[in-house]
């Protein structure tokens, strides 16, 4: 379900939804394009949703404000949660469902890229949501698009004399990515255009079908449609005749040929592939997240650090299991661990996951996995990364180490086991900065020894035990009984002892003593 503006007519939509949903449901999720909050007095209607009296039938996921007078509201969310089934998706990216199905969002207006902005996006936002579309394909071949794009504002040449507000960036991304849905808000009007192909490029030689969508305001007195159903096969598992095969209703592309002045310049279109694997082109920025701001965290929940299992100052670190500690990041043998080389890298102060880190903090941590790599490969192994940013409080990244033989069914036995339990595996370059990361929300990754990188954000009912379901199964290490690490706990002697064979073996890689 895709809704336009609620501006604040809680009520009205929830009530709505639930009505829907009983009688074409059940739907997985509902997305809000345009004004999500009102006037303060009519979003006292949120309340009740809050506090738990009333509750909100499907999932509900938002984009970010478009007025200065509306950022309030998404200040201090924790995983951009605003209450139980209510969440903002966050400035850009790319949201996956469990059925497969791959949402790009944008939230917010153009702006003029001179100064950040909590309710505008710049050229770089929009680049670096196209780079995360053509980087997460699952197709090993041809890009088949993604299945929704969800802005605010409209693309430039659809109806823009009518439409000030109309932008050149969104026009830009919409043909780039190539959605077959792209729903857009805020000029209170519902408008359907007739489907009309993108023209094929270096990421695709097909030519793609797109439908644009305006959804008129929650509860217009017009009577106006705002509320869009629809059942999608993810792009990803959609036979390419189906995606290809062409209507009678089409109309030209709207996008081509078109002037965007000196919004997108000629080396950002897909003309150039290098952006394919550069996700640092051109002067990329995000929201919470720049280059020159990587220090302005986004603001989460104070933690106790003197309460925190992991941080290096807390009473209820247990020392004698660290090898190694530096400026930023300590190395230690992990808690029931499935081999003697399994070790973890922790930030030394309360840092949630790696997509939050600093620059500085980040070089670090690249420090301590370059010298594991150098490590394990001295002894003929190669090594595996994991992150788990969900049901865990502190930064936490699992280094496990397998015979080089192996390396070729990491990825497979990841890809096995993510079929096992449903889950979507997206495909990334080499990490190179926390930017690549989920700017909002939970998630889990894998560095695999190939230079890529597995990530889903598909975290409901997520398994707890996944990475070590995976390195335990019978096509890796063949140890089913050590899944949970709570049946692997060793006496602390046998730790202790363990530690230090570990740090003698590591101490030639070992940069903390420089």
């Amino acid at each position: 379900l895709v809704v336009g503006d609620v501006r604040g007519r809680f009520k009205q939509l929830f009530q709505r939804v639930e009505q829907v949903n009983k009688k074409a449901g059940p739907f997985e999720i509902l997305c809000c394009v345009g004004d999500f909050f009102g006037d303060d007095k009519q979003n006292e209607e949120l309340i009740a949703y809050k506090n738990g009296f009333k509750p909100i039938p499907v999932p509900t996921y938002i984009l970010g404000p478009n007025q200065k007078e509306h950022a309030k509201y998404y200040v201090d969310l924790s995983d951009g949660e605003i209450c139980p089934n209510l969440t903002y998706l966050g400035k850009r990216g790319v949201y996956t469902l469990t059925s497969g199905v791959k949402i790009a969002y944008l939230s917010g207006q153009e702006g003029s890229g001179t100064a950040e902005s909590d309710v505008e996006f710049t050229k770089a936002d929009v680049v670096a949501v196209r780079n995360s579309c053509l980087v997460s394909k699952n197709c090993s071949t041809e890009y088949r698009g993604v299945d929704v794009l969800l802005t605010s504002p409209w693309p430039f040449g659809m109806q823009e004399a009518e439409n000030a507000k109309a932008s050149k960036l969104v026009s830009f991304l919409c043909r780039e990515i190539k959605p077959r849905y792209h729903f857009c808000g805020i000029n209170g009007v519902h408008y359907e255009c007739a489907p009309f192909r993108m023209p094929k490029d270096e990421t695709t030689q097909f030519e793609l079908c797109t439908r644009f969508i305006s959804l008129a305001d929650v509860g217009n007195a017009k009577k106006a449609k705002y509320i869009y159903a629809l059942s999608l096969k993810p792009v990803d598992k959609s036979r390419l005749l189906d995606l290809v095969q062409k209507t009678t209703n089409e109309v030209p592309c709207p996008f081509i040929g078109l002037d965007l002045g000196r919004a997108i310049g000629k080396n950002d279109s897909s003309e150039n592939r290098q952006y394919f694997y550069d996700m640092e082109s051109g002067n990329r920025k995000r929201h919470h997240g720049d280059n020159n701001n990587r220090n302005k965290r986004p603001k989460i929940p104070q933690i106790d650090q003197e309460k925190c299992w992991f941080c290096l100052s807390s009473p209820d670190v247990e020392k004698h299991l660290i090898i190694t500690v530096g400026e930023r990041f300590y190395m230690a043998m992990a808690k029931g661990p499935i081999n003697k080389y399994h070790v973890m890298l922790l930030s030394t102060k309360h840092v949630p996951c790696a997509a939050q880190l600093s620059p500085e903090e980040w070089q670090e941590l690249e420090k301590f996995k370059t010298a594991l790599r150098k490590f394990f490969k001295s002894l003929g192994q190669v090594v595996c990364f994991t992150e788990r940013h969900y049901k865990s409080v502190h930064l936490q990244i699992n280094a496990l180490a397998f015979e080089e033989g192996y390396a070729w069914k990491i990825k497979h036995s990841f890809e096995d086991k993510a079929e096992e339990f449903n889950l979507e595996l997206e495909t990334l370059p080499a990490l190179d900065s926390p930017q690549m990361l989920p700017e909002m929300g939970p998630y889990f990754l894998a560095e695999l020894p190939d230079d890529t990188t597995l990530i889903t954000r598909q975290m409901k009912h997520f398994p707890i035990n996944f990475a070590r379901d995976v390195f335990c199964s019978e096509n890796l290490l063949n140890c089913d009984e050590k899944v949970n690490w709570k049946e692997c706990l060793l006496e602390r002697d046998e730790e202790t002892a363990n530690v230090l064979e570990f740090r003698k073996a590591f101490a030639p890689f070992d940069f903390t003593d420089d």
